[in-house]
Formats: structure tokens, C-alpha cells, sequence
């Protein structure tokens, strides 16, 4: 497929606003990437221009964003890039959003616990029988294995 994957490290700008559709659950927030260079002027890091885009998960990752991330945390987001053309009041807006397939927290900037989300109940799959899978003693073993290699044998002559 020709989708354009991005890796944005960034910022949370706004808290993650969770929903449940009929898709499934929905989460999105805003994410800052500004860009810093080194001013040889200066001789110290300056901040660039910031880019904001707004990060879409969907379905586990979406109740898990949900969960883990506040404003301000540095985060990884790993997506598919869509830049959307509207127009709103007579005027034209651009966004730029990430359909996110995978976020984390940038361990660049601080240590994070890992805990796996709990998974939702589901109902035991009903017990079937163990197979027999033994060789019954009166030899009728010795009838399936002739009969096997009459259908063998048959198959070779065709």
C-alpha cells in the first residue's frame, strides 16, 4: 500500500479524549513536535518552529492511550500520515493527522513501568472429548492400515 508512515517525537498537547463508537473504542489527542538546532551564536540548543498533529488510535490502543498518557509526557507515535483539506467558514484549513499503530513514552526524557492491560472476559470454549488415540486390541488396526493402502494403491493406478 502507499501509505506515508511517520515517526513523530513529541509532546502530549492536550489530554486524550476517549470514545466508544460503534467501530469500536476511539481515542486522539493533540501531539507538539518542535524542532531544535544547535545556535553556534548563542552557543546553547534553540527551539524551532512547532508542529502540532492530531494523533488518532483506535480499538486496544485507543483504551490504552486513554489510560497512560497526560498532558505534557513525551511520547513516540508511529502512524499512517493524513493531511486533511477543509473549508470552514469560507476559509481553507490544512490538519495533519497520524493514525497511530503504536505509541509509547519517550525514555529519552524519563523511565516508564509497563503493565499489561487486562483483557476483556470470555466465555471457556465448551470441552470436547480427548480422541481415542489408541490401538484397539482385536485387530481391527490391521483392517484400517489394508484399508489405507488399498486407497494408496488405487490413487497410484490413476
Amino acid at each position: 500500500m502507499n501509505e506515508t508512515m511517520v515517526c513523530a517525537v513529541g509532546r502530549v498537547a492536550t489530554q486524550p479524549v476517549y470514545r466508544e463508537v460503534a467501530s469500536g473504542p476511539s481515542a486522539r489527542f493533540r501531539l507538539a513536535v518542535t524542532a531544535r538546532y544547535w545556535d553556534r551564536e548563542k552557543n546553547t540548543w534553540t527551539d524551532g518552529h512547532t508542529n502540532f498533529f492530531t494523533v488518532w488510535a483506535n480499538r486496544q490502543l485507543a483504551t490504552n492511550t486513554a489510560a497512560s498518557l497526560t498532558v505534557g509526557e513525551p511520547v513516540i507515535v508511529q502512524g499512517r500520515l493524513k493531511v486533511r483539506t477543509d473549508v470552514r467558514e469560507g476559509q481553507s484549513w490544512t490538519s495533519a493527522d497520524i493514525d497511530a499503530v503504536s505509541i509509547g513514552h519517550d525514555l529519552a526524557w524519563g523511565t516508564s513501568a509497563f503493565r499489561r492491560a487486562a483483557k476483556a472476559e470470555t466465555a471457556p470454549a465448551p470441552t470436547q472429548p480427548e480422541p481415542n488415540w489408541e490401538t484397539p486390541p482385536d485387530g481391527s488396526a490391521e483392517l484400517a492400515d489394508l484399508s489405507i493402502q488399498q486407497r494408496s494403491d488405487a490413487a497410484v493406478l490413476t
